[in-house]
């Protein structure tokens, strides 16, 4: 009986940034050391350039279907998206025809996908960027149209119950967008601002429309309303905590016979 792992990411091309989701794959491949591992990517876009550039990561589809040469009889699809979002539901679409090919294909969860997961990612990320006298800091997350977005400010909520009032979260593509935290940021009385990714990777949006020098980014919004901003370009992935977090994922997945 052969058994395996797809771990799934969204994906990236910025080089940098891949360290993220290698740190990811290296903690889940350790928890699935007697499985065939196999990384896929759900973006069509990111793969395209990176075949362009002389590298192949499969999609779902495509991991699946090798698998299923290989003759594998049990899969755990393991996703290291954030959010029950849309490019998880296409994940969960992609391999739904491979269902009857195999006689177990599991599908595991997202990093946050309950209370207990955005309260264990609060303590986690207070404890890597503690408070600082005078200064709020800005989780900058992608954000979605899709109902899953209101993890955003559930999030912002358990900091503040939590005892962290500096905290803000905010949103590229979703709500709190910046308008958002800049109201709440002019309602505050320190003019300091750390920026930091709610993003697996610290990629294209971290590096462009959060840090960059363009007058659009956040940093340079931020900076032209007086504030006086530093940013952090690591991802999620590259924190031991939240390297735990989906490492508990997949061992609860196989403990339950997936």
């Amino acid at each position: 009986m052969k058994k395996a792992v797809v771990c799934v990411s969204f994906g990236t091309s910025v080089p940098a940034g891949r360290e993220n989701i290698t740190a990811v794959e290296n903690v889940l491949r350790q928890s699935a050391q007697d499985r065939i591992f196999i990384s896929a990517f759900t973006s069509g876009v990111i793969r395209r350039i990176l075949k362009e550039r002389g590298e192949v990561v499969p999609s779902v589809a495509e991991a699946l279907e090798e698998l299923w040469k290989r003759d594998v009889t049990e899969v755990l699809v393991q996703p290291t998206h954030i959010l029950c979002g849309h490019e998880y539901d296409k994940l969960k679409r992609e391999a739904e025809p491979w269902r009857d090919k195999f006689e177990v294909l599991c599908i595991g969860r997202p990093l946050l996908t309950d209370t207990e997961d955005l309260q264990t990612l609060a303590a986690e990320l207070s404890a890597a960027y503690p408070a600082q006298a005078g200064e709020t800091l800005v989780l900058f997350g992608h954000g979605t149209d899709h109902t899953a977005n209101m993890v955003y400010p559930a999030l912002q909520t358990v900091f503040h119950l939590s005892g962290r009032p500096d905290v803000l979260v905010g949103t590229v593509e979703g709500w709190p967008a910046f308008g958002d935290v800049l109201a709440q940021l002019k309602a505050r009385d320190g003019k300091h601002v750390h920026l930091v990714p709610l993003m697996l990777v610290a990629g294209d949006h971290a590096l462009n429309d959060m840090a960059g020098e363009d007058p659009e980014s956040w940093k340079s919004r931020l900076e032209a309303e007086g504030f006086a901003v530093r940013t952090t370009m690591r991802g999620l992935g590259l924190l031991p905590e939240v390297q735990t977090m989906y490492r508990t994922r997949l061992e609860e997945e196989l403990d339950h016979g997936a």
